[in-house]
């Protein structure tokens, strides 16, 4: 037997390839309706993309030029005038809001053309060097920036004792609370004993001299019966001076705190409102000091201020200079000075940031002798 097909199946199997065949070309007919149909919508959508940029740049090119010509709708008007109401209004206060900052920022001390720039000269980063006579800048190094005063801080706390102490004979006791405070915060002490009962006149020059914390909260306490309360009145004097938008103060010994700052301009209008009050003057400008007699002291304290005595071995143009030092870690070594020369023409200097007490007085010395008037 062999493989063959019949008459009848070859009839069978024609039909089958003819149906098949023709359910190919229904399928080819079917896509090409469904691809035509949607490139119909393609094009479709393209075209009224089209039409609506086109009207859009109409009316917006319409507009441009209704503006131009000064012919806007009501809505509009009305927004431009508010919108020019509102500049109008912004421009006159922020030229008021200049004003007033002008005002408060005005600088007693004038900057001239032969105010020299400091930088390499000296060791600090920051300095200041004034005529009080001609109130102007001899010299300067980011004058305006804010630093950490230290115990710099001591010269507005004798100024406010001073303003308001009627009697510098009186007495006060060193309580536990005093002793306690330096002894935590490792503050410079006179050397003050819990129970000492000692001078208001004596707590000044402790205050000044080797920069007692110890006297310097003695006087805070006697003026206002805390340190804070007295803090309030060290800050209504920066209001006084001009000087509260760019020196805050919230202790009156220097230690470092986030809101204890000031610039060097203002550190040294403080030395100069200090150095009006021939009290704070006098005590700015004493080398050695001994206290009364006390029972914790039979001899009293000798107190010395070191910066006097130290910069006095150096050239300073033949000016006698008084002042205070200051550190802490925030602020390197830094001083408050004054200098006067043999006419009593006065000048001030201040400086923070040296890398020692020596680098400090050797900065001072150099601006005294290179910018002080021979």
């Amino acid at each position: 037997m062999g493989d063959y097909l019949d008459e009848e199946d070859m009839r069978r199997l024609q039909s089958m390839k003819r149906k098949q065949e023709r359910k190919r070309r229904e399928r080819e007919q079917e896509l090409r309706r469904n691809l035509f149909k949607l490139g119909l919508a393609v094009i479709c959508a393209v075209a009224v993309l089209g039409v609506f940029t086109v009207i859009s740049s109409i009316v917006k090119g319409r507009h441009i030029k209704d503006t131009k010509e000064g012919i806007l709708p009501q809505k509009g008007v009305q927004s431009l005038l508010a919108a020019k109401v509102k500049k109008e209004e912004s421009e006159d206060a922020e030229e008021e809001t200049a004003s007033v900052k002008e005002e408060e920022h005005s600088y007693k001390y004038a900057m001239t053309e032969n105010t020299s720039e400091l930088t390499s000269q000296i060791i600090s980063s920051h300095a200041i060097f004034l005529d009080m006579e001609e109130q102007t800048v001899l010299a300067c190094k980011d004058a305006m920036s804010r630093i950490v005063p230290a115990s710099m801080t001591k010269v507005l706390t004798l100024l406010v004792a001073v303003e308001n102490i009627d009697n510098f004979d009186d007495e006060f006791t060193i309580t536990q609370e005093i002793t306690e405070y330096c002894y935590v915060h490792g503050c410079s002490s006179a050397g003050y004993e819990k129970g000492e009962k000692v001078t208001v006149r004596d707590l000044l020059y402790a205050t000044v001299l080797p920069s007692g914390a110890d006297a310097a909260l003695g006087l805070a306490h006697y003026v206002s019966g805390s340190q804070e309360a007295f803090v309030e009145l060290m800050n209504k004097k920066l209001e006084e001076l001009g000087l509260s938008e760019t020196t805050h103060f919230t202790n009156c010994v220097g230690i470092y705190e986030e809101d204890h700052y000031c610039t060097i301009y203002d550190m040294a209008m403080i030395m100069e409102a200090a150095l009006q009050n021939e009290t704070c003057l006098e005590v700015l400008s004493t080398r050695t000091y001994i206290t009364s007699k006390t029972e914790q002291h039979p001899e009293g304290i000798p107190l010395s201020n070191w910066f006097i005595r130290r910069i006095e071995d150096k050239d300073t143009a033949g000016l006698f200079v008084g002042g205070k030092t200051g550190y802490v870690e925030q602020s390197g070594s830094c001083a408050a000075s004054f200098g006067t020369d043999e006419n009593g023409k006065k000048y001030i200097c201040v400086t923070t940031n040296a890398d020692s007490k020596w680098g400090c007085i050797d900065d001072h010395a150099y601006m005294y002798a290179h910018f002080a008037s021979k």
